[in-house]
């Protein structure tokens, strides 16, 4: 079986985090495993608290499962501290980690901020040289490239910025308001674009933790990236047609529409 990690913060109520993300493995038939990087008090009117893991700790999370079961692919999703990412940074160098999908979290969907500012330079100097792929929003890839962006091209001109940057590929993802759902991957100097229907559900809490698991699901699975984009968002668009209303806010996808 193919196998996964996600190194990630925990989400109380369940719909975006490590528990969006083993959801999402889980029903695209890959081992799903999991890193810590912190607890939230959360559901889906907002973020609460947040309480991290020590460096230690989160190292030792990562060398038991390296030496253990090695990941065919991973995704990194909120990691709010300097000395955090730096740990994650050093440990994925070491054993020669494959397959990694950045999911650059710095707001939540409600609006909560969840990176803190002298965090986000530290991210892009070690960690996302080490993606095969990073997956920012509108406003994370406008912060990430230091531009608005307002339209579709302005899409392509962010996820060039970045891309050549961090010397890998960009899926900015234009589901804020810019387009129909539609996302444009920079890679190789060329931009490719993955055509999405907007489905009128408010409840969209953990879309991004999803994609970006459902990306690395299919690369562990030996799609390649293209292929592992397309079919990750055809899923996402199942668990939002799902139509799942849980919560009093924004809530949760229906991860397991496909089962």
């Amino acid at each position: 079986m193919r196998t996964a990690l996600t190194i990630a913060g925990s989400d109380s109520s369940g719909g975006a985090g490590i528990q969006a993300d083993l959801k999402t493995m889980t029903a695209l038939n890959v081992y799903g495993m999991s890193a810590i990087t912190a607890l939230t008090a959360q559901n889906t009117m907002g973020v609460t608290d947040i309480m991290e893991v020590t460096p230690d700790f989160l190292n030792k999370q990562l060398d038991s499962i390296f030496t253990d079961i090695f990941p065919d692919s991973l995704k990194i999703g909120m990691v709010s501290s300097v000395k955090l990412i730096e740990t994650i940074a050093d440990k994925l160098r070491y054993y020669g980690a494959k397959n990694i999908v950045v999911d650059p979290v710095m707001v939540a969907t409600s609006g909560s901020k969840l990176l803190q500012d002298d965090a986000i330079e530290i991210l892009k100097k070690y960690l996302f040289p080490q993606g095969l792929l990073l997956t920012p929003n509108i406003p994370e890839a406008s912060m990430l490239a230091n531009i608005s962006i307002k339209n579709k091209e302005d899409m392509m001109k962010a996820s060039k910025i970045i891309g050549d940057e961090y010397n890998c590929a960009v899926l900015c993802k234009g589901g804020h308001s810019i387009n129909d759902a539609n996302d444009v991957l920079y890679i190789d100097n060329q931009f490719k674009w993955f055509m999405g229907e907007r489905i009128e559900n408010e409840n969209t809490h953990g879309t991004g933790c999803t994609l970006s698991s459902a990306i690395a699901s299919y690369l562990a699975l030996g799609k390649d990236l293209e292929t592992s984009i397309r079919l990750a968002k055809e899923y996402i668009s199942g668990s939002l047609n799902a139509m799942l209303s849980l919560g009093k806010g924004s809530g949760p996808l229906n991860h397991m529409w496909n089962l």
